[in-house]
């Protein structure tokens, strides 16, 4: 498809959504008993399927140079035994998740008698722009099926390969248990237009969510004819309060920055009370030293860590994604709180503290998908808050907001019934 022309690529991609579409319809009327068999046989294969997988995989590992992928990004694509093993446990796991379609939210009785209730539904169509982890393609995949949604997938160009062979094992799967094949399609063009053509195309697709670059999630904003669930950068902060456990924070901040590096939840900017900055900077060089971690920082840090490299302006909204650590002294809990607002992405920030009035103050005024207390950035993920695998982290503010699990993939619909009520 990469050769096509620009006709023939504006017909493929509305063929994939019109195919969505009607798969969408059909899975409105298959069972959660049905979808959880596909999702537990889909696991199944998969783990047995894994010479074949990390043989696609192995491809894509091989062009990485040729794409100019960093260190980070390298990680994300690669797959291993072990990673393949979380990928089918991740398909169990939701597979153990209640069914969200047809959950009755409210109902009351009206007294005329009418019946009402606010009943979850699919959202039908989801066009899923994704960068190059090819778990992701399962966990999307099995996320919106299980809540009643069809999925386009446009993954990176980099896990082509891993992500096709992790689709074509769960559409096998899928036409052996009665759910549509076109349920969940993985775009097979890597020619950026594509995404264009798709964006146009609000008569078939419901939702279209973004996962990547700033650049690519603020060109979906701006050529989308559907609405846009967003999932910005994770430039996530932890602040030490005056009042924090130093020892804890040591093990809080290590954890939140090096436990893996090249994720959306990772440590990206840290904020120190400039009453244990003396104290707690020095330790926490010492702590981080094995890993390493270049410290850019504000001059009251580098008072105190000379080593540090002078933060830019530009440093301070960053995404670092790698080894560096941005790093404030403040004066107050106010001042920390002020300047994430600043700066942050909205995605999750964490308070380091005993004193409980300022946990409280900090919880309600910073404005991120998650707020922390005493506790790693790591844990805003799906699995972690038990909500399942998660199709990405939101920051925005509407319809969902922090990991999209099932829920977050459906809307509602009312649900009247009445015995031959006529309106007067």
């Amino acid at each position: 498809m990469t050769t096509a022309t620009e006709n023939d690529l504006a017909s493929y991609c509305a063929g994939v959504s019109s195919r969505a579409h009607a798969a969408s319809r059909l899975l409105a009327g298959i069972s959660g008993v049905v979808k959880n068999k596909w999702l537990i046989e889909s696991a199944n294969r998969i783990e047995q399927s894994q010479q074949r997988i990390m043989a696609a995989n192995s491809v894509d590992l091989g062009n990485a140079d040729q794409y100019g992928l960093t260190a980070s990004e390298i990680d994300r694509l690669r797959l291993s035994p072990e990673r393949i093993l979380q990928i089918a446990i991740g398909l169990r796991e939701i597979a153990a998740l209640p069914d969200p379609v047809g959950e009755v939210i409210e109902g009351s009785t009206r007294p005329n008698g009418l019946q009402i209730s606010k009943v979850r539904v699919p959202l039908g169509v989801v066009f899923f722009i994704y960068e190059s982890r090819p778990n992701v393609t399962a966990d999307a995949a099995g996320i919106a099926v299980k809540s009643g949604n069809a999925i386009i997938l446009r993954g990176g160009k980099e896990a082509m390969n891993s992500s096709q062979a992790i689709v074509e094992v769960m559409q096998n799967a899928a036409a052996d248990f009665g759910v549509p094949t076109d349920a969940l399609q993985l775009v097979s063009t890597t020619d950026r237009e594509a995404v264009g053509h798709f964006l146009k195309l609000s008569q078939w697709i419901d939702l279209v969510i973004p996962r990547g670059g700033e650049s690519l999630i603020r060109r979906v904003v701006a050529e989308a004819t559907m609405p846009v669930l967003k999932h910005y950068d994770g430039n996530c902060h932890i602040y030490v309060d005056k009042q924090a456990d130093l020892a804890m924070s040591l093990r809080v901040v290590e954890n939140a920055k090096c436990q893996r590096m090249g994720v959306c939840n990772a440590l990206e900017s840290l904020v120190v009370h400039r009453d244990v900055a003396e104290v707690f900077l020095p330790a926490l060089a010492e702590q981080l030293a094995t890993h390493p971690i270049e410290i850019r920082g504000d001059a009251e840090t580098l008072r105190w860590l000379p080593s540090a490299v002078p933060a830019t302006q530009d440093d301070w909204s960053r995404e670092y994604l790698g080894p560096i650590l941005s790093v404030c002294v403040v004066d107050s809990l106010d001042d920390a709180i002020q300047h994430i607002n600043r700066y942050s992405s909205h995605h999750t920030d964490a308070i380091m503290t005993s004193d409980l009035a300022a946990a409280r103050r900090f919880v309600a005024l910073v404005d991120s998908s998650a707020v922390i207390v005493n506790a790693s950035t790591r844990f805003n993920d799906g699995s972690q808050l038990g909500l399942g695998a998660e199709i990405g982290i939101s920051t925005d503010k509407f319809h969902a907001r922090g990991p999209c699990g099932l829920r977050e993939l459906t809307t509602y619909k009312y649900v009247v019934y009445g015995d031959g009520h006529v309106r007067n």
